[in-house]
């Protein structure tokens, strides 16, 4: 697990963080390397991002197996490990499961160095404030990737001090789900404690926090938490609101709008993100290897169920449909981790497990509204429930919520027709197996 801090993000527009990610790339710096001074705890900082940036964690691999897994996605191409994720029947010997577990890891090892050597840096240019805050900001990438990592894969190994050699934290068994779920707990408190109340929609604020908290108690099903933390984001109106009509949060190349809670830059030189290459056609310059399946086309172009989010599915010159949520050549398009538009449907559901029916159909409309559709008007929480289902699985088409929320919902079987709950979890990729006698693979593979 070993990793490198590679200094590649660059932001070519004015914002809050420019001055930190406009950087030209560097020569790539060993994790093994002290941190001594503000400049390379800055350095150091921009490692983690970059390594949540990679093509197999948000850059394309990671957002895939939560797409795939679900029924908007089909595979075009010939490689038979990703129709493995779409058959729901994926080998412990995946490339994918690999790359995107050593991704995750890489990016909590990057993590792990800042929180080990930043507090011990004697520099008076790296004052408390920013200490605290590349402090915060590695808790809150940390607490995202053990997230992930729970929603994949269940308990995992809790890694919390830095890798440096091949040997170091070998053998440390899997923790249970429920103890990686506290760790991301943990995690997010440290970090809304360090963070600043600021705007900020490429690096980790206490408003990042917020939202994150906001997914994860839905995901632990704390109704009153969600809610409150939803309502955080929902509330500072000023910052966050829904773009009207849906395609302005991304077409033209939008980006880093009001519509944005975290999302990840790619500057298209240095730093490519590979969806486009998947999603486009041949004629845009990419390979169309996945594409909108029937369904998700049908749902997306009825102008009673999609409404102006047809935008998401274009057709190319074979008549074939292809998802067009990245399109910029040759890769720059944002990844989108947070969204204001989660925010209100996590709390449209928060409030209908609360029996807050009134509430939660606002939330829901508000919804519906911006993608240019009535209001809904269901009368019962199981049909404000299946309601909210269905507009995340329209709102969120290409980005990768569907598998898990089919999963945390207990709606797959129903859904998917996936009624063994032992492939809810993937498998812990083989070579991880071989490497580490610790690691338990999961039950049923």
């Amino acid at each position: 697990m070993k990793a490198t801090f590679s200094i590649v993000l660059s932001i070519l527009f004015l914002t809050s963080c420019q001055s930190f990610l406009d950087v030209k790339p560097k020569e790539s710096i060993s994790d093994a390397v002290t941190i001594t001074d503000k400049t390379s705890a800055e350095t150091a900082v921009r490692g983690v991002y970059s390594a949540l940036a990679s093509g197999n964690y948000y850059g394309t691999n990671f957002q895939a197996i939560g797409y795939l897994s679900g029924d908007n996605v089909e595979w075009t191409g010939s490689q038979s490990i990703v129709q493995e994720f779409i058959n729901h029947k994926v080998n412990a010997d995946n490339g994918m499961v690999s790359g995107v577990w050593i991704a995750i890891y890489q990016t909590i090892n990057r993590a792990n160095n800042v929180l080990a050597k930043v507090n011990d840096v004697a520099d008076p240019a790296l004052t408390t404030a920013l200490k605290n805050q590349y402090l915060g900001e590695a808790y809150f990438v940390r607490a995202l990737a053990y997230f992930d990592l729970a929603r994949v894969w269940g308990g995992v190994p809790l890694i919390t001090k830095p890798t440096v050699t091949p040997a170091d934290n070998r053998g440390i068994a899997r923790s249970s789900t429920a103890e990686t779920y506290a760790q991301v707990l943990k995690d997010l408190d440290a970090a809304e404690s360090l963070l600043p109340a600021t705007t900020d929609r490429y690096r980790a604020t206490q408003k990042t926090v917020w939202a994150l908290k906001a997914r994860y108690y839905l995901y632990q099903k704390d109704w009153v938490k969600a809610e409150e933390y939803a309502s955080k984001l929902i509330g500072d109106a000023t910052n966050y609101t829904l773009l009207k009509p849906y395609r302005n949060f991304f077409a033209d190349n939008a980006r880093g709008t009001q519509e944005s809670i975290f999302e990840i830059f790619y500057n298209g030189t240095t730093e490519i993100n590979a969806h486009r290459g998947q999603w486009q056609p041949q004629t845009n310059g990419g390979t169309r290897q996945w594409a909108p399946n029937t369904a998700l086309v049908t749902l997306l172009n009825d102008a009673s169920v999609g409404g102006n989010r047809s935008v998401l599915v274009a057709k190319d010159n074979q008549n074939r449909w292809y998802g067009n949520l990245y399109y910029r050549n040759p890769g720059s398009d944002p990844s989108y981790v947070l969204r204001i538009a989660e925010q209100y449907l996590i709390r449209s559901e928060a409030r209908t497990q609360q029996n807050k029916l009134t509430a939660a159909l606002s939330d829901l409309n508000a919804v519906r509204d911006r993608a240019g559709l009535p209001a809904v008007t269901a009368a019962t929480s199981e049909a404000v429930l299946l309601a909210i289902e269905n507009e995340r699985r329209v709102e969120f088409a290409l980005e990768p919520h569907r598998w898990f929320d089919l999963v945390r919902t207990g709606r797959a079987a129903t859904v998917l027709g996936v009624t063994d709950p032992k492939r809810y979890v993937l498998p812990l990729p083989v070579d991880q197996l071989l490497v580490d006698k610790a690691l338990v693979q999961n039950e049923g593979y």
